[in-house]
């Protein structure tokens, strides 16, 4: 069964989300957390995910629902394609801490960076 949020709330100054959930669970997802697990194809390819980097500060502008099923999340770096089912929004609540520690040893196995200045500087070298 899928869990849905009774509450989910935008917080911009902060960039993040905020889900409740009826059995008293609250989870805070930082922007730059989902920006990096977005569903969309231009994340998670066809297959094979294509590790986002520079995302550090990146906000969310807006959140709409997509039927009864999932968020449409747009974000201040103009992505917005892909669709967060509950289940996926869920399931990123609560293995957080795994996925953003994998996140970083992928950015680090990459040479990669969260800060958007330094990855503009490499990509100009």
């Amino acid at each position: 069964m899928t869990s849905l949020p009774t509450a989910i709330n935008l917080h911009k100054a902060s960039k993040t989300l905020t889900l409740q959930y009826g059995t008293g669970e609250s989870y805070t997802l930082p922007a730059e957390f989902l920006r990096v697990h977005s569903p969309s194809a231009e994340v998670q390819g066809h297959g094979k995910p294509i590790l986002q980097f520079g995302k550090l500060g990146v906000g969310l502008t807006k959140i709409e629902p997509a039927g009864q099923y999932a968020l449409k999340l747009t974000f201040d770096d103009g992505h917005d394609s892909g669709l967060f089912t509950w289940e996926y929004l869920y399931q990123l609540a609560v293995r957080q801490e795994d996925l953003w520690n994998d996140y970083l040893d992928e950015l680090r196995a990459a040479g990669k960076t969260r800060d958007p200045a330094q990855s503009v500087v490499k990509l100009m070298l």
